[in-house]
């Protein structure tokens, strides 16, 4: 569970600055609009160019501080030890895709968060006598959507009974789902941001031949020669900078992925998703269970 934070307070990699605590923010750039990667192209032979998409950029995100701790320059040097740790994590810095997380608090907002890489941390120490110490900071943010600080979580059971009940006299045994039609099970997501949201998705046996549909875009996720026995699950990842698909043992499970399933499209725009899978189940205990943060455009 994420520690709160306080208006105007930052946590980086676990290390709080801002309002209320040693290491003054005097100025943040980069939490703003991305850059964009255009795509326009000049015109031939007349004026002007033609529009071609927009992409948002990585953030580059920096800032102003300094360190006061007055008449402890040991205390100010433990400060940027903390922080220098914090960004030298090597299970971030030697692994790709991976970051550390800048969660940002403004008035009024939820604490939303980013996955940031550190790229600077230069320290000043030409008045640590005194107690103080200004601090240079740059971290960049691969994916440039805020997301919520805490996961949100659904889980839909495959097999369920559809409307109209039993016509008395009920006689055993009574089969919810007989395994030789897909069972059809639709559940809901919501996205409280304002941004497209990337699903986790986890796939519990025993069923086979799974079909994932997200009926608010049309996109699926299909699994034609899936066959999961009880209790062993499949992992599909869609955030931007994973996009896997992985075994419970940890093993790569893409080839289980039909060709035209598509995990760069398969998002959760904002408000409320009818999320719909199928596959074959006689015993009604398959589980789908979608993890995801709430995204938004700006803090």
């Amino acid at each position: 569970m994420p520690s709160d934070l306080n208006d105007w307070q930052y946590d980086l990699g676990g290390v709080l600055i801002g309002a209320g605590t040693n290491v003054n923010v005097i100025d943040v750039t980069g939490l703003g609009r991305p850059p964009v990667r255009d795509n326009d192209t000049d015109q031939p032979s007349m004026d002007g160019s033609f529009a071609g998409p927009d992409y948002w950029a990585a953030r580059q995100i920096q800032f102003d501080a300094a360190i006061t701790i007055p008449g402890n320059p040991t205390a100010c040097y433990d400060a940027v030890a903390a922080l220098q740790a914090a960004a030298d994590n090597t299970s971030v810095r030697l692994v790709g895709g991976q970051g550390m997380t800048l969660r940002v608090k403004r008035p009024g907002s939820p604490v939303k968060a980013l996955t940031v890489r550190a790229r600077k941390l230069d320290p000043e120490y030409k008045q640590v006598i005194h107690g103080y110490v200004p601090l240079d900071m740059e971290f960049f943010a691969h994916d440039p959507t805020f997301y919520a600080d805490e996961d949100s979580t659904t889980e839909i059971p495959l097999g369920w009974l559809t409307g109209g009940g039993f016509a008395a006299p009920v006689v055993a045994p009574i089969y919810v789902q007989d395994g030789t039609t897909a069972a059809d099970r639709p559940g809901w997501v919501t996205n409280q941001g304002d941004a497209d949201a990337w699903p986790i998705i986890r796939i519990t046996g025993p069923c086979a031949n799974v079909t994932v549909t997200n009926v608010a875009t049309g996109r699926s996720l299909a699994f034609p020669s899936l066959d999961l026995d009880a209790g062993r699950w499949i992992e599909i990842d869609t955030r931007p900078g994973y996009r896997t698909a992985t075994w419970d043992n940890g093993g790569n499970a893409a080839a289980a992925l039909s060709p035209s399933s598509r995990l760069d499209l398969f998002s959760l725009p904002p408000g409320t998703s009818e999320m719909r899978w199928t596959a074959f189940d006689n015993t009604n205990s398959a589980r789908l269970r979608l993890t995801w943060r709430d995204a938004y455009i700006a803090l």
